[in-house]
């Protein structure tokens, strides 16, 4: 990079790296090289980064896209949760750690018990740290996973294969279907809803800046729409009163029992010499503080009144009978 002089023009690429469609006629858009990046090594550094921050604009418009699928995957996920069953996030190389990533920030995010969303990586624990490239292609080591967890119909198998073609990930679906387990495939390439799976989340990202380096575009988008998915289903469990975090973790560290303070002194309608005895009552819990606070009750009741009504029920009132 930094020769201006030698930029070309990306809409007409040409040389070595230019190829013919029925070169990659076979290649699923996330391998295949980008027409509009073929002279990336030539490019001005300002320019480089310019096209990248240009392709990243697919990144939204593919989000956007798959939005009503998104919607489709939190309800369904939501539901199974709710009554009992878990999520499995299923996937190799970045699509895997990307899920995993998620499923480890439920429990201090949520307070969700680290069994009720795991993520499952190709290549064992090792992977998340040092590839295993091999690990993806085998298609029989997702199952034995999944039924090494106890595997059942009451839950979700979440596969996310930016190709949408990595046996390790259909492997794993293929066997949850067997089993009753709901299934969503989160891919980067463009993909019809297929009856092989519940739901299909087609993230349309196009061709990596890098061919092939789907840790760009598609990681990005996994990750936005891993994010939204686990956020809104623990909107829809009463995990979040507004938009605050108020099933946080405050035992985690400094910082999280910082933000359960300020939570309950908020929410409660107390100083924060109120919010800490009450946080400190309620074993740590927001929500259970938060009500003593606002609604002068015990621990003991304010856990009673949770169990039967969110958060935002119980402020309003809404208390089971004797309760107080």
């Amino acid at each position: 990079m930094g020769h201006p002089a030698e930029e070309k023009n990306r809409s007409h690429p040409a040389g070595p790296l230019s190829r013919s469609p029925s070169q990659d006629a076979n290649l699923p858009s996330s391998e295949a090289p980008n027409a509009a990046t073929a002279d990336l090594d030539t490019l001005s550094t300002a320019a480089a980064v310019r096209l990248f921050r240009e392709q990243d604009a697919r990144i939204l418009e593919a989000l956007e896209g798959s939005a009503p699928a998104i919607e489709a995957a939190i309800c369904l996920i939501a539901a199974r949760l709710e009554a009992g069953g878990r999520l499995f996030y299923l996937g190799a190389g970045t699509s895997g750690r990307l899920g995993v990533l998620d499923a480890v920030e439920c429990p201090p995010t949520f307070q969700t018990p680290p069994e009720m969303m795991q993520g499952i990586l190709a290549g064992g624990p090792e992977a998340m740290f040092r590839s295993q490239e091999g690990a993806e292609d085998d298609t029989q080591a997702a199952a034995l996973d999944l039924d090494a967890r106890a595997l059942s119909g009451g839950d979700v198998v979440m596969g996310i294969s930016a190709s949408g073609t990595t046996p390790f990930v259909l492997g794993g679906l293929a066997h949850a279907r067997n089993l009753a387990a709901a299934t969503i495939l989160v891919t980067c390439c463009p993909a019809e809803a297929s009856p092989a799976f519940d739901v299909t989340i087609s993230l349309d990202t196009g061709p990596e800046v890098l061919a092939g380096s789907t840790r760009l575009k598609a990681g990005t988008a996994t990750k936005m729409a891993l994010g939204t998915i686990s956020t809104l289903v623990m909107v829809k469990l009463g995990r979040v009163y507004g938009n605050r975090m108020v099933d946080v973790a405050t035992r985690g560290n400094a910082k999280l029992e910082r933000r359960g303070l300020h939570l309950v002194s908020e929410l409660g309608r107390v100083d924060l010499a109120c919010a800490r005895a009450s946080l400190a009552a309620a074993d740590g819990q927001v929500k259970v503080a938060i009500l003593m606070s606002r609604r002068q009750l015990s621990a003991a009741a304010a856990r009673a009144a949770l169990e039967q009504h969110s958060l935002r029920e119980a402020l309003s009132g809404h208390f089971v009978p004797g309760s107080k």
